[in-house]
């Protein structure tokens, strides 16, 4: 055999061996401090599908625990198995029916697939758990956002900003909620700021070279698109902006106009 073809047979082989359920077996012998680390790092680094490996393992060993299921949860909505991740969420609600973590995850969830109504009651559920919770009042925001209850949305995202003031991105929803209800100067005024205080805030940035570009501000408005894509060139995809980010629908159109009569201009 030539000595290329060795090194393929035996790089194949190795691929083999990892895969294998040998191979895959071997985490068996780690501890649960081990296995949690494995979790959590392969969690941060964005490794979801590795990482729902190991939080399976974990309950596999530790069934009882509604933490384990609720992270496994988080993963799994991460990947967009939201149906999969509803489950482990009801799991953990099962066993911890006053924790308030699982309802907020599985509210996540309920948002993914527009089930609004379903979101709704259980970010209610975890603010009669938790009064003060900021990302709670946001999130039901979002829903109620979904529903086109605008007013209510605004309300939420108000009080998530009243609770905890440093919550940029509820701030940033509150001023995409009040341009889409047409109160314009406040909403601008209110993205100002937070470009004032996070430069680097694409989102916001995106939102105001859609305002500018409807204002007639054709410069300015280009001059921070520039810095947007610098930043995060996903708002360059209308279906990620109106159903992943979720903007108002009024902002949404605004940002289509840009980008369709810019690039005739080009």
């Amino acid at each position: 055999m030539k000595k290329p073809q060795l090194l393929l047979t035996l790089l194949i082989l190795l691929l083999c061996l990892l895969w294998s359920p040998i191979a895959r077996a071997a985490t068996s012998d780690l501890t649960l401090d081990e296995l949690l680390n494995r979790a959590f790092s392969t969690s941060q680094a964005g490794q979801f599908a590795r990482a729902e490996d190991y939080w399976s393992q974990i309950i596999d060993r530790y069934p009882d625990n509604p933490a384990m299921w609720s992270n496994r949860g988080n993963v799994r909505v991460s990947q967009n198995l939201l149906q999969e991740a509803i489950a482990d969420f009801n799991r953990a609600i099962e066993l911890a029916p006053d924790a308030p973590d699982p309802y907020l995850n599985r509210g996540i969830a309920y948002e993914g697939l527009g089930r609004w109504d379903d979101a709704i009651a259980d970010y209610n559920r975890v603010l009669e758990l938790t009064p003060d919770d900021a990302i709670a009042y946001n999130n039901r925001g979002n829903a109620e956002a979904g529903r086109g209850r605008w007013e209510n949305a605004i309300a939420d995202y108000s009080k998530a900003t009243e609770l905890d003031p440093g919550y940029a991105f509820a701030r940033a929803n509150y001023a995409l909620a009040l341009y889409e209800t047409g109160q314009t100067e406040n909403a601008i005024r209110t993205i100002k700021n937070l470009i004032r205080k996070y430069p680097n805030f694409a989102d916001m940035r995106a939102a105001l070279t859609a305002c500018l570009w409807e204002n007639g501000k054709v410069g300015e408005a280009e001059s921070n698109w520039v810095a947007v894509v610098g930043l995060d060139p996903r708002y360059k995809d209308l279906d990620w902006v109106a159903n992943v980010r979720r903007w108002p629908p009024t902002l949404v159109v605004a940002l289509d106009r840009f980008l369709n009569l810019r690039s005739m201009a080009f």
